[in-house]
């Protein structure tokens, strides 16, 4: 298929995720050309465009995480230490959690990473180092044998630009290039027999995937009236249980991941119930819903600046689960997308109108949507959460029984001579498209192998966040912010070491002496490859 346009790079990184910036700004950093492309306006994925703050380990801020993914969160801190009018001693905290959430200690508004990652990639632009083209999507490939040759992208005004590059890396959050280069791939449940894998099912289920959800943010202005228009669909979403759910999925009620026994939350807005330690090692931090992904905490700033604190709804009850966004045609993807925003409207109209207030009443009409956190007018994120992808059937299949804490023991993860990283959380799997509610696995703190990233036949694609050689539940504790900026980075790192010693990746991963070479390059920029001695949770 011919474009328009054409245009060519060392480096071709399709989408603008965490992993695709890791994956550019390591290339770049080795002095290579890249050319990166992202389907919304704001480069960062899941930190930014998709609103979720991110989701980390209990040692995060003292190692578990590379030199380039501890420098973004420093950033992050950084900015609002300089521009936001702070409490004396809220600027003075060491580890700064901006929005006072309990998810994680770095709770910060979707915006102003948006903010610290351009200002991160801004000087390889200006050098004209590196070239993004923003709001274009992947929707043809050429590929010559074993090699992808070229990617057309398209615009938003239906323009298209095919760009040719020696290295191909798939960041796209469904793994959209896996298809279009033919590159062999899986979706959905593997089987127990195919993976021998404790928590899998007797029969494959590929179009059982994780919910994806739509998220936004409020604050709440008490006496005023925010309320949404009521949903066209509001009536049958107010109706609604899921399969295998306690209750009805508007509610302040859900399953508790790890036990499935119905928890009662609690939402109060503004809602101040003293210091806040986030730390799910010792609490998911999910029982009280306004604190669970507070970005905004009014107590930090100088008095009356802030009116509102300021929350990001994404929460079990706005998990969409009719329908998955793989394997379907346009027509049903888009109804499942809108399916998912009416979803979230139908929540937010129930919080304002029906929900259970402390005080016997219902609803807080107050509620307003904050769509500047976001950069929109709707109060919506730029994009759905996406929890799953397609996954490359890689050279080395990461499984359940190579890090569950339950199999491994004290023994520990795999150890894997390859390393390129490491990472660490729970298997942590939301609701599906196939009726299962939460499968939750305490894991060990595990490595990322070189093998996983390398496609089984395709030589020069990589992948560069969830569409690693994971299984479905795997994927649960790979899927996560620092994880997905190491894979990024590591295959950045691998695209560029290629180039320069004129090696396949192939050859790297297969001979012990490179990739001896090539670990010892990721250690000198930063990345680490194994962890000290440490108990899973």
């Amino acid at each position: 298929m011919s474009a328009e346009t054409a245009a060519s790079t060392d480096i071709l990184v399709v989408g603008g995720g965490l992993g695709g910036v890791a994956a550019a700004l390591a290339a770049l950093d080795r002095g290579r050309t890249v050319l990166l492309t992202e389907e919304t306006d704001w480069i960062g994925g899941q930190l930014t465009s998709q609103g979720v703050p991110p989701d980390e380990h209990a040692w995060i801020e003292q190692f578990g995480a590379t030199r380039t993914y501890r420098a973004l969160r420093e950033a992050i801190r950084d900015h609002y230490r300089r521009w936001y009018p702070l409490t004396d001693e809220a600027r003075r905290r060491r580890y700064l959690n901006p929005g006072e959430g309990r998810v994680s200690a770095l709770c910060h508004e979707p915006r102003v990473a948006a903010a610290v990652l351009d200002a991160m990639v801004a000087p390889y632009v200006a050098a004209g180092r590196l070239r993004i083209l923003y709001g274009h999507r992947p929707v043809a490939a050429s590929v010559d044998g074993d090699r992808v040759r070229s990617v057309v992208v398209e615009g938003p005004d239906g323009t298209r630009v095919e760009v040719s590059a020696p290295y191909v890396l798939d960041a796209t959050e469904l793994g959209d290039l896996l298809p279009l280069t033919g590159a062999e791939h899986v979706t959905g449940f593997e089987s127990r027999h195919d993976t021998g894998e404790p928590s899998a099912p007797d029969e494959a289920q590929p179009a059982n995937m994780q919910a994806f959800s739509w998220v936004f943010a409020v604050d709440h202005l008490a006496g005023e009236d925010h309320t949404v228009d009521r949903p066209a669909g509001y009536g049958g979403w107010a109706a609604y249980r899921p399969p295998r759910w306690p209750n009805r999925l508007l509610s302040l009620s859900a399953p508790d991941p790890r036990t499935l026994e119905t928890v009662a939350r609690g939402f109060t807005p503004n809602a101040d119930s003293g210091p806040v330690v986030a730390d799910q090692s010792k609490d998911a931090g999910d029982k009280e819903l306004w604190e669970f992904r507070r970005v905004v905490s009014r107590k930090l700033y100088r008095p009356g600046f802030v009116t509102s604190d300021v929350t990001i709804v994404n929460w079990p009850m706005i998990d969409y689960l009719p329908g998955p966004l793989i394997g379907v045609d346009d027509k049903e993807r888009d109804r499942h997308l809108a399916g998912a925003r009416e979803l979230s409207t139908s929540m937010l109209h129930w919080l304002q109108t029906e929900a259970p207030r402390p005080d016997g009443g219902t609803g807080w009409p107050g509620l307003r949507l904050r769509g500047d956190v976001f950069g929109t007018a709707d109060g919506f994120a730029k994009a759905p959460y996406i929890r799953e992808s397609r996954r490359i059937v890689a050279r080395r299949r990461i499984v359940e029984q190579d890090l569950s804490l339950t199999v491994r023991g004290e023994h520990g993860a795999v150890r894997h001579p390859d390393s390129v990283g490491i990472g660490m959380y729970r298997i942590d799997l939301h609701p599906s498209t196939g009726g299962d509610t939460y499968i939750d696995v305490a894991s060990s703190p595990f490595q990322i192998p070189l093998g996983a990233l390398l496609p089984v036949r395709l030589r020069n694609l990589l992948p560069v966040c969830k569409n690693i050689g994971t299984t479905h539940i795997t994927n649960g504790c790979y899927r996560l912010h620092p994880v997905e900026w190491n894979i990024g980075e590591a295959a950045g790192s691998l695209a560029a070491y290629c180039l320069d010693n004129r090696l396949e990746a192939e050859q790297v991963y297969e001979d012990g002496e490179r990739l001896s070479h090539f670990q010892d390059e990721l250690t000198r920029a930063g990345v680490e490859l194994a962890w000290p001695e440490v108990k899973g949770y």
